[in-house]
């Protein structure tokens, strides 16, 4: 099933009455995630989790720090049932996703590929979570993941952010491209199946 992920944490009152309209304007057959990149804290956290239940929120990204592990690992056991927790983007190391697992943090981990040591790290990430048996998500870069995670047993799913993908289409031809909520690995070309658009480029550069 696709899914549309929304930013809350600003104002929880309000986060309750924006997910209710974004329920209600993608229907039942699209899933509604939600990230609050670690504004709330526990009691907070677990009461939008509670709130967002009724309107079908399936995900529920960083509630709290990622930092606080006791507090994702409560709202992990104490939120509603068949909400997700997930978190993970911000790792650097294969240490920090252990922790992250170890302590029984998450449903799901987050990786990306662009900060945890490339496609070495990404892969790291992803043995480490399957050995929990913990689904992997790719954080954003699209063309990247959708290339690396084609070798991830546990991958469920890739953000894709528009104006991620707008830089990656701007500078690289063979940037991915969803079809149906689906990203296909471009088997045509070697690597990352990119190809540098150098002439596109050179209006960015910088007068040195």
């Amino acid at each position: 099933m696709r899914a549309v992920k929304m930013k809350v944490g600003r104002d929880a009152r309000r986060d309750v009455q924006r997910v209710k309209a974004a329920s209600t304007a993608i229907g039942p057959d699209v899933e509604l995630y939600v990230d609050a990149n670690g504004a709330h804290g526990t009691k907070t956290a677990l009461a939008q989790a509670q709130a967002y239940a009724e309107y079908g929120v399936t995900w529920f990204e960083e509630p709290v720090s990622s930092d606080d592990l006791p507090g994702l690992r409560l709202v992990r056991e104490q939120g509603p049932a068949g909400m997700r927790i997930a978190a993970g983007e911000y790792g650097y190391t294969p240490w920090y996703f252990s922790d992250m697992l170890r302590a029984d943090a998450v449903d799901v981990l987050q990786a990306d590929a662009t900060r945890c040591g490339g496609v070495t790290g990404f892969l790291a990430a992803s043995s480490i979570a399957e050995g929990f048996h913990i689904p992997l998500s790719a954080h954003t870069a699209p063309s990247l993941h959708s290339q690396v995670g084609t070798a991830c047993r546990n991958l469920i799913n890739i953000e894709y952010f528009h104006d991620h993908a707008r830089i990656e289409s701007m500078l690289f031809d063979g940037a991915a491209k969803p079809e149906k909520g689906l990203l296909m690995a471009n088997s045509s070309r070697p690597g990352l199946g990119l190809v540098f658009k150098e002439q596109d480029a050179l209006r960015y550069q910088h007068p040195f």
